[in-house]
């Protein structure tokens, strides 16, 4: 692959990294670090990419890896610090306040399939997990979220 290829490649996914890296990293400048990051490690390690249709699922799964790394490298940032940090433009305000209080793993295979629009087997290459594994994982996840806004309607 050239870099004019890659870049083109990149430049189409963009958007989605960052997403899912805001999903998983709770300080924004972490996020942006982590999805550059990933792309220098993407580029260096090019020649591991074994079949180029898969260079979306490829590149979200070195930056899932990224920012796990960011994720144990700094401290959790308290809740009261992350409650100014915009979310992603448009959508529900309750919906993305509820997705932030999930657990990590159900938040992001929410929205790898949900939001980003993997299909299940896609998001299973990704976390590297069974496909059973995701299903479930989407299954609980609506659970949880149904949960937090029957719970948060119920308080207005």
């Amino acid at each position: 692959m050239l870099q004019a290829d890659f870049t083109q490649r990149v430049r189409a996914c963009e958007r989605r990294l960052y997403r899912v890296a805001r999903s998983m990293l709770p300080r924004e400048c972490d996020c942006e670090d982590a999805v550059q990051e990933a792309l220098l490690r993407a580029w260096d390690r090019l020649d591991t990419l074994r079949e180029e249709k898969y260079f979306e699922t490829w590149l979200m799964r070195i930056l899932i890896n990224q920012c796990r790394t960011f994720y144990r490298r700094r401290p959790p940032v308290p809740a009261q610090l992350t409650e100014d940090i915009p979310g992603p433009d448009g959508g529900d305000a309750a919906l993305l306040d509820a997705l932030a209080a999930m657990p990590q793993k159900s938040r992001v295979t929410l929205e790898l399939h949900y939001i980003e629009g993997y299909s299940v087997a896609e998001t299973a290459r990704i976390l590297r997990l069974p496909e059973g594994t995701v299903k479930w994982r989407l299954s609980r996840g609506r659970a949880q979220l149904k949960q937090i806004l029957s719970g948060r309607e119920e308080r207005v």
